[in-house]
């Protein structure tokens, strides 16, 4: 297979308000309260000249509906200014450039990005260039961190994205326009699938360490590809890291086969399909696109911005692994906070009691199997941090046992309040055993978990698991 040149570019949406106005982040599935229609225009850039994939797109002459809704507001409609740039995002796109070894920008300038397909209602993306000149290191060599761009995201496509009476008409929902996005970009520096994979699982490991948005369609990863003679070639559409390496393996053998068939090579931009093939989007944006946006001051990041960012700078989230399993959890409990997004809980609850796996187990085991056993959806509105303190202090002070956590969460998800619940009524161990021998005596030959299940039928939380596993143990043995 020949040698390749690649390059990664992701975007990742912020877990903040929108970036230049105070409308919140979220989508909506709901009726829109306005529509709005619209045709676009390409426009010169800053070089004077009209790029060719805006040309591209204006010779399509769509005409575009725009749904709104009382969360979004005049700037993202272009009817009003846009507000000076969200100060949070700004910090977490910092945050991110300073984890991944960039030089950060002391004063920028906003620019705008010719977009007129019809997903930005200005026939433009506001973005801002914050770092540079990064890098990260893989197990085949360390790959360059080109930019850091602050940017807002486009509108989201309408479910149902054409009208049947009018097939040049297109719909869009403004509710994801303006979200915060980081744009990330590194330098041609990757020479195999292998090695493109891991530099987006490391930087993707960067992003969640931060406040950034989770799901399907927050995150998208877009990979430039070329062989010896064939110019570059974009392709977007990454959504699983299985894709990575059928996709770019796939497209290194469709420019083999152009450059022996001595077809016209051409820089273009390509869908990637699940199958791992990839088809014609568009033609490559080139630099006329980028012009300057008068609306807003030059962005100025000031050395005491940047001391703040390191202070709050958040842990990877390997290294936080690498300090939970240090306090003496499984890797199985690791992944399970991790995803859960616990971590930041776990370690608050650790000050009260030196004890990981119970802490876990409280957190995340117990819940999860109350929640399956009750048919609860929303466990962990019920059993909230402020219950999980509660009984970790009762621990400590001796209130109650480890074996009556349980039947304390059991009873608050039920409906008690934690006072009423930790009033455990406590059974005489005497008359428990003589119940648990009357049990065996008159189901003989079932296992300890058939025998369990009996007994804390019979007791209904009165007698917790160690006592009668005890209990059931001694008398099996007699």
């Amino acid at each position: 297979m020949n040698e390749i040149k690649s390059g990664l570019e992701i975007h990742q949406q912020l877990d903040t308000s929108k970036l230049f106005c105070e409308c919140p982040s979220i989508l909506r599935n709901d009726e829109p309260n306005l529509v709005v229609k619209r045709k676009l225009h390409a426009v010169k850039g800053e070089s004077g000249e009209i790029d060719i994939a805006a040309k591209h797109e204006a010779e399509k002459d769509k005409e575009f509906l725009y749904y709104g809704y009382d969360t979004t507001c005049l700037v993202e409609l272009d009817e009003e200014p846009p507000h000076l740039i969200n100060q949070e995002a700004l910090k977490i796109a910092l945050h991110i450039a300073l984890l991944l070894n960039c030089e950060i920008l002391p004063v920028s300038q906003i620019m705008r990005k010719t977009v007129i397909d019809g997903s930005n209602t200005s026939g433009f993306q506001r973005t801002v260039l914050i770092a540079r000149n990064g890098f990260v290191e893989t197990s085949y060599g360390k790959v360059r961190i080109k930019t850091l761009f602050l940017e807002e995201d486009a509108c989201r496509p309408g479910t149902a994205n054409s009208n049947e009476d009018n097939p040049n008409q297109k719909i869009w929902k403004l509710d994801r326009l303006g979200i915060p996005l980081v744009e990330i970009a590194t330098e041609p520096d990757i020479k195999s699938a292998e090695q493109c994979k891991e530099v987006a699982l490391h930087i993707g490991d960067v992003l969640r360490s931060c406040k950034v948005k989770r799901g399907i369609g927050t995150i998208r990863q877009d990979v430039n590809v070329s062989i010896p003679g064939h110019p570059r070639v974009e392709i977007k559409g990454f959504q699983e890291m299985k894709m990575f390496i059928p996709v770019i393996e796939n497209e290194i053998k469709r420019q083999e086969e152009t450059l022996k068939s001595k077809q016209e090579l051409k820089g273009e931009v390509r869908n990637a399909h699940e199958d791992g093939t990839t088809s014609f989007l568009r033609p490559m944006p080139g630099s006329a696109r980028m012009y300057p946006e008068t609306d807003l001051p030059l962005l100025y990041i000031s050395r005491d911005i940047i001391n703040e960012a390191k202070k709050t700078l958040p842990k990877l989230r390997e290294e936080i692994r690498e300090e939970l399993k240090h306090k003496g959890l499984s890797e199985e409990m690791i992944r399970l906070l991790v995803s859960e997004n616990k971590v930041e809980e776990f370690l608050s609850l650790f000050k009260i009691i030196d004890d990981a796996n119970l802490i876990a187990k409280t957190m995340v085991l117990i819940p999860r199997d109350i929640a399956s056993h009750e048919n609860i959806s929303n466990i962990d509105n019920i059993l909230t941090l402020d219950i999980i303190e509660s009984i970790l202090h009762a621990i400590v002070s001796e209130k109650i046992k480890k074996e009556d956590i349980k039947n304390i969460m059991e009873a608050v998800a039920k409906g008690k309040s934690f006072e009423e619940a930790i009033k455990i009524e406590k059974v005489d161990l005497g008359e428990v055993e003589e119940e648990i021998a009357k049990i065996v005596k008159e189901k003989p030959g079932l296992s300890i978990g058939g025998y369990m299940g009996l007994i804390m039928q019979k007791f209904k939380g009165k007698i917790n698991g160690k006592d009668a596993t005890d209990i059931l143990n001694k008398l099996i043995k007699k």
